[in-house]
């Protein structure tokens, strides 16, 4: 037993002579098992860098890019999209609030119209693939790319009916993040984020039509998905 409380203090001593006491201040560089990110290259603002051949850190904007707010001739388009369409206003088609609660339907500044509503459903399907289907999948039934890396929590956005999940709340997500998911407010423009909204919606009432009613339109898309595919040889 005294051979065990040998070892031991000898260990103890050991691991305190290499790792020291918690905040003792000593001039080499502590040994450091997870490190956690702590230590960055990164850039203070305002700090001089000797990264740079003039040796300050503070840069200016890459060429030809218009940081929001600071644009010539006080031009509000960014890329023809004008920039109040990312960074705020008020009333549900900016919130989708209608005071203190989340409302449902297309906002009035959609102007919607018979004649443009596939206009913006088709918007909606391609923003919906471009933002959305890596991770909601496709369809929305949350088997997307990611699903398969084991990302948990990734919603099926076929459960999340107008009756159980208003609209608006939707845009507030997208717009906020939730859980796993990052917002998307300072990417995906307000317009683009309700057509994505009315494209999920789409999709919850086709999953509820009669075969009959979407067999022609399933047959078509059918045959496309197959003729994109790779042929065995």
């Amino acid at each position: 037993m005294k051979y065990f409380f040998l070892a031991y203090a000898i260990i103890a001593i050991a691991v305190v002579g290499v790792f020291k006491y918690r905040g003792h201040h000593f001039s080499e560089p502590p040994i450091v098992l997870l490190p956690d990110m702590d230590d960055q290259d990164v850039l203070k603002a305002q700090k001089p860098d000797s990264f740079f051949a003039d040796g300050q850190g503070a840069r200016q904007p890459v060429q030809h890019t218009a940081p929001i707010g600071f644009q010539k001739d006080g031009a509000t388009n960014l890329g023809g999209i004008p920039e109040y369409e990312f960074s705020g206003g008020s009333g549900y088609y900016f919130t989708g609030q209608v005071g203190d609660y989340f409302g449902t339907g297309m906002p009035e500044e959609l102007k919607l119209t018979p004649e443009n509503a596939t206009e913006l459903l088709a918007r909606g399907e391609e923003r919906f693939n471009v933002y959305c289907s890596v991770c909601h999948g496709s369809s929305g039934d949350g088997q997307g790319m990611t699903s398969k890396y084991g990302v948990p929590g990734i919603a099926n956005l076929m459960m999340f009916t107008p009756e159980i999940y208003p609209d608006g709340r939707m845009f507030d997500v997208i717009t906020k993040g939730k859980g796993n998911m990052s917002g998307y407010g300072y990417n995906v423009p307000v317009r683009d984020r309700w057509a994505i909204i009315s494209y999920i919606r789409a999709m919850q009432v086709a999953r509820k039509a009669p075969y009959d009613a979407v067999k022609k339109s399933y047959d078509e898309g059918k045959a496309k998905q197959d003729s994109t595919k790779p042929s065995a040889k």
